[in-house]
């Protein structure tokens, strides 16, 4: 059984479910402190103007150390959002066949009250859009305790994986012995070699929110959140 345990992101990157495709299960990991600035409630999207971030206003003043799970949405910010993907994607060939369906998710993530509903709300609806079959759970299901790499592998531990995908990042502080040691393999996720598409405004980005791809490439996007295999 393989996992992967990282924290939420807002309508995250083709990166994001490429990893979490690749895993029996994903653990969302939001018992951990909130980084502002980070991809935890904003993310890119393109546009006529160029890349523009969509945020989500939360509550951080006199909060600096609190969870991604206890960050309260400080306004209503859903309709602004769609209405922005709205101008930047409606000549997109399959927005008009989408936006029933994802402005659905957006009606539904502006009754949520924190930031981490919101996250898994979306998180879960584009993995089953994209076909993913990643059994996706809250890290409150598992007991975990000590300091990052202790704490990831009990989660590990206490879901049964015998391997833990890593996102490049964690190489600076994972402590791949503790893995071993328990019996759980590390691996390693890579971002290279992701395919270009069809994109509207210019010239090609691969770093934006993962809607670019579904409201670009429809149906086709599963094959364009994986890399290009060399024969």
């Amino acid at each position: 059984m393989r996992i992967s345990i990282i924290q939420s992101c807002y309508i995250p990157w083709k990166g994001f479910f490429d990893l979490i495709g690749q895993c029996d299960e994903y653990v969302i990991y939001d018992r951990m402190q909130f980084v502002k600035r980070h991809w935890h409630n904003r993310n890119r999207i393109k546009t006529a103007n160029g890349v523009e971030w969509l945020t989500i206003p939360v509550i951080t003043k006199g909060r600096f150390d609190q969870p991604i799970d206890e960050v309260l949405i400080e306004k209503s910010w859903a309709e602004k959002h769609w209405r922005a993907l709205e101008l930047a994607y409606r000549r997109a060939p399959f927005f008009e066949a989408l936006a029933p369906l994802v402005r659905g998710w957006y009606e539904r993530a502006d009754k949520e009250t924190h930031l981490t509903a919101v996250n898994e709300l979306f998180t879960r609806e584009i993995a089953s859009l994209l076909g993913l079959r990643t059994n996706i759970v809250r890290d409150m299901a598992y007991p975990a305790d000590g300091a990052k790499t202790e704490r990831l592998l009990a989660i590990a531990a206490a879901a049964g994986a015998r391997r833990y995908l890593s996102g490049p990042s964690a190489r600076a502080y994972l402590d791949e012995a503790l893995f071993a040691a328990a019996g759980i393999a590390t691996d390693w996720m890579s971002y290279d070699g992701y395919p270009e598409y069809p994109q509207l405004h210019g010239s090609f980005e691969h770093a934006l929110s993962v809607l670019d791809v579904l409201f670009n490439t429809g149906p086709e996007a599963p094959r364009f959140i994986v890399p290009q295999t060399m024969d």
